[in-house]
């Protein structure tokens, strides 16, 4: 009975010794991660495709509200003619563009420099915000529309009076925004600053203009998209080129293809500047890149 009960013992197996027969299977983690990182992709192509999709799907929805409602060519041309005109007055089209984006260019830019130092100024001195920010606000206040055809008349039908009125609407908003961002900072952060020995440029440099950066390009994203507005504001006035007008000359001629075909340029401009601004925010502001991945 030993000797048998024995033989029995060593033929059972025990769990412990049980080994799994090697399986084919063994890529099947390294091919689950290769498919996450497809899908990845994939959200990630899908997701920059949004916005031109979106374009797509308005460019469809108007040329179906043109055809199902019959909508004459005089008051909504369909989408068809308006890009033909785009082919046909390229070169019409972008010799007034030229002039339109000078303008915007020039504006924009002297904000840029002329805004950003002055709400540095105004947020670290209270007497220049007790001086030079009561006077900026009432200009703030004049409708500058109303103020445009003296404009004309001191620096006539140039460029000059449009550049001018481009600063004008442009400049409070980066003003605001720069203030704001500049104020921003914790003053336990620069306390920390001053007793580990910085000088006040390496606070500046290291830890006020970094931090005000985010709020600064909200504003000049915000003061971009007035640029356009006021240089087509400012042909409006007077003008015997750019955009605005060759909008206003369509209007007088019932020719509603043609400003149908200005605000696609327009709108193209504005994309542009947009994305500019946008790449530079990205370029400047690496920590944001960082946290949004």
């Amino acid at each position: 009975m030993s000797v048998g009960s024995s033989q029995h013992s060593s033929e059972i197996v025990r769990p412990n010794d049980w080994q799994a027969p090697p399986s084919s299977s063994g890529f099947a983690p390294v091919a689950a991660m290769g498919s996450s990182k497809r899908m990845r992709v994939a959200r990630r192509i899908a997701w920059n495709l949004l916005p031109p999709l979106t374009f797509v799907a308005i460019v469809g929805l108007w040329w179906a509200a043109v055809e199902v409602f019959r909508i004459p060519a005089y008051l909504l041309p369909g989408p068809r003619g308006v890009f033909a005109r785009l082919v046909t007055d390229a070169s019409v089209l972008w010799t007034h563009s030229k002039v339109t984006l000078t303008e915007i260019l020039l504006g924009f830019g002297l904000t840029v420099v002329t805004a950003i130092p002055l709400g540095l100024v105004i947020a670290l001195s209270p007497l220049a915000k007790q001086l030079v920010y009561p006077p900026l606000m009432l200009m703030q206040l004049v409708p500058k529309i109303a103020v445009a055809p003296l404009f004309l008349v001191w620096l006539g039908f140039g460029m000059e009076s449009k550049v001018l009125l481009t600063v004008l609407m442009t400049f409070f908003p980066l003003l605001l925004a720069s203030i704001s961002g500049f104020q921003i900072l914790d003053d336990r952060l620069l306390y920390l600053t001053q007793s580990m020995g910085a000088t006040r440029w390496q606070t500046f440099r290291y830890l006020r203009f970094p931090a005000a950066l985010p709020v600064i390009f909200s504003g000049i994203k915000t003061s971009a998209t007035i640029a356009a507005t006021a240089a087509i504001v400012a042909e409006f006035v007077g003008a015997n080129k750019g955009l605005g007008y060759v909008l206003l000359r369509g209007t007088s001629t019932m020719d509603i293809e043609l400003v149908f075909a200005v605000l696609v340029v327009l709108t193209i401009v504005g994309i542009a500047i947009n994305y500019i601004v946008e790449f530079c925010e990205w370029a400047m502001t690496p920590w944001q890149r960082a946290k949004n991945n």
